[in-house]
């Protein structure tokens, strides 16, 4: 069919060319449009799938997978999680993205659209939003206090901090590692039990939760406006007030996020430190045996539920599943290529995991290889070393044969000192532990904070290293927690006309109550409760949330329907193997993972949580499980203190 511009051409009498020259101008103008809307089009595309990449990435890959796999004994985990990962992992969040790119609305009208009757699961969702935020708001506080203290020349985790007095206490650092007694005493000011100070509150923990809720604050009322903006359709004529200064910028109808380009940035430079910490630790004493130790597979400890639970709960918790999170980024991005989107996200997750926890393992057994009389060898030359150097007086000389005693001996050498030699002699002493430990050092949520305060004080400038490295888990934890409370600012924005009017009254609230919320989290105890939380609460209600999500696609609404209406939208079919795996793999898989999950809350009770014992330089899995009828548990193989 002829276009109206041809026609008007044929028709129009000879003369003069001016119009067909403007014509002509007018066309090339448009092509010119076309070409950028293209180009802003494919870049916003590109963005979308880094702003998810870096979201997932952010979410468990850097603290949460280190310590599952250490704790569940290596490549088990590894082999047990990547099966997963094949089997639902990956179709529940094509899931997610393609139904979020098919209806174009936030969490909750997804669900209330396709099943009205099963609303309910974009609230929830918003709920395990809100006790997301609030914990992953204390991992924010945690790298702001190890960026604090990045800026002291000599960094304060590499020795034993300072000491008053003299007694038991003061030479527990000599007992571990300084960056694991930097962790619990400096960092959390951890008590020995939960019971034990939740009450009080420590104070630059408290000031860390500020800072953290007030930046966010700040971003939600400001001119960056992440969840404003992406609660509404993508119009030029919404982005007038956003880009008003770029023509181009409104002509395509796109406009680049500051805050996602900031995250993307923090996630390069963290890849790039993070391979430098590698190609380091590779060079340290036990590295191979370390690698080698990481991807040892047992097979029977399949059998064991509690790997399964473990590895389920953190495939649905590291890709974001079940938060709305995912559909909010599917629903105002381009593009129709989600299985490649999908695969991609899963595939940089687990390279990433694999690459932090090579590290966190290379750390591990180089403490462990470096301690016992390999410590005390390092002590004692230290030591005649300084006083060579007159640093120390003669009195600090061990004595000639602590070399052929007992590692314990040295200890008690040192506590018999007098106390104005007890003091520098603790405090110059390397950074390894005195007593062997043939089990492990640490678990727990602090495990990655510990390895890598370790892996940064091996390079020389250890104090720019350390402010690089922890200055893009800052960047990377608030952009990921803003990207959490997308997920419940959107829905509410559009559920709720009050906040629709007036959006600033929603972020104070939001905001005051997440700062209110988490200081729970920065009391003595704050550690543990949210070692409960993570381990616990949040991947249960995940998996449930995800699993009525699967039923109300696959079962109530249909998943051949589903497919069909797919086709009339994209205008190609869904492939089929993703409708059978969301019918017959994805759902009883996670009905087997909840019911794995209430069998070992079942079995395991009350649950046991790791707590560091001062008194005995080591952690432990408090309460102890071991007592008839509690379950079975474990504990660190240190030897005691005294």
């Amino acid at each position: 069919m002829e276009s109206l511009e041809e026609i008007s051409e044929e028709e129009a009498p000879k003369g003069p060319r001016t119009s067909s020259f403007l014509s002509g101008k007018l066309t090339a103008k448009e092509i010119l449009a076309t070409k950028t809307q293209n180009y802003f089009a494919e870049t916003k595309r590109t963005e979308d799938i880094l702003m998810q990449v870096a979201f997932s990435i952010g979410l468990g890959s850097i603290w949460r997978f280190p310590y599952l796999c250490q704790r569940n004994g290596g490549g088990s985990f590894i082999l047990m999680y990547f099966f997963m990962l094949l089997s639902f992992g990956i179709p529940l969040l094509y899931m997610e993205m393609i139904v979020g790119h098919w209806l174009r609305v936030d969490n909750i009208r997804v669900w209330k659209q396709l099943v009205p009757w099963l609303g309910g699961i974009g609230y929830a969702s918003i709920l395990v939003c809100i006790l997301m935020s609030l914990y992953n708001s204390v991992i924010i506080t945690w790298s702001l206090s190890y960026l604090a203290n990045s800026f002291d020349n000599s960094l304060p985790w590499n020795q034993c901090p300072l000491v008053k007095t003299t007694n038991v206490t003061d030479l527990s650092c000599l007992r571990t590692v300084s960056h694991q007694y930097f962790w619990y005493h400096t960092t959390l000011s951890a008590s020995g039990h939960i019971e034990e100070g939740v009450d009080a509150l420590v104070l630059h923990l408290t000031l860390g939760i500020f800072a953290a809720w007030f930046l966010l604050f700040l971003t939600m009322i400001t001119g960056l406006k992440i969840s404003m903006q992406a609660c509404r359709p993508v119009l030029p004529v919404m982005l007038a007030s956003t880009c008003p200064s770029s023509p181009l910028l409104l002509t395509s109808g796109f406009c680049l996020d500051p805050p996602g380009q900031i995250l993307i940035f923090s996630v390069f430079l963290l890849y790039i430190l993070l391979l430098c910490f590698l190609i380091r630790s590779l060079f340290l004493e036990g590295a191979v045996a370390s690698l080698r130790r990481m991807v040892t597979t047992e097979l029977s400890s399949w059998a064991s539920l509690d790997l399964w639970r473990q590895a389920g709960g953190h495939v649905v918790y590291s890709l974001g599943l079940g938060l709305g999170t995912t559909i909010n980024f599917s629903s105002k991005a381009g593009g129709n290529s989600y299985i490649q989107v999908a695969s991609l996200v899963a595939l940089v997750n687990l390279v990433t995991s694999l690459l932090l926890t090579s590290i966190v393992f290379i750390v591990l057994e180089f403490w462990a290889t470096t301690s016992g009389h390999t410590c005390v060898e390092k002590s004692v030359s230290k030591l005649i070393s300084l006083i060579k150097k007159g640093v120390l007086p003669q009195d600090a000389k061990p004595p000639e044969d602590i070399l052929l005693l007992p590692a314990l001996d040295y200890l008690d050498w040192i506590s018999n000192l007098p106390q104005h030699l007890q003091y520098p002699v603790i405090r110059f002493s390397p950074s390894c532990s005195i007593m062997t430990q043939k089990d492990k050092f640490m678990e727990g949520p602090g495990l990655a904070f510990a390895a890598f305060s370790q892996a940064i004080s091996l390079f020389p400038g250890a104090s720019l290293w350390a402010i690089l490295f922890f200055l893009a888990l800052v960047i990377m934890g608030l952009s990921t927690l803003m990207s959490i409370l997308e997920g419940i600012v959107c829905p509410l924005q559009t559920s709720f006309s009050l906040f629709r009017r007036y959006p600033k009254l929603l972020s104070v609230l939001i905001c005051l109550g997440g700062f209110l919320g988490s200081l729970v989290f920065t009391s003595h105890a704050g550690s543990y409760i949210m070692s409960l939380f993570d381990d616990c609460l949040v991947p249960l209600t995940l998996i449930v949330i995800v699993a009525f999500q699967n039923v109300a696609l696959a079962w109530i609404y249909g998943a051949r329907r589903f497919r069909e209406e797919m086709f009339s939208k994209l205008g190609r079919l869904l492939w089929s193997f993703f409708t059978f795996l969301w019918r017959y793999v994805t759902l009883p898989g996670l009905l087997a993972l909840f019911t794995i999950c209430l069998t070992q809350l079942h079995w395991r009770v009350p649950s046991y949580y790791i707590a560091w014992n001062s008194s005995m330089c080591k952690w432990l899995l408090q309460p102890d499980l071991k007592s008839p009828g509690k379950g079975r548990g474990r504990s660190s193989q240190a030897l005691p203190c005294v």
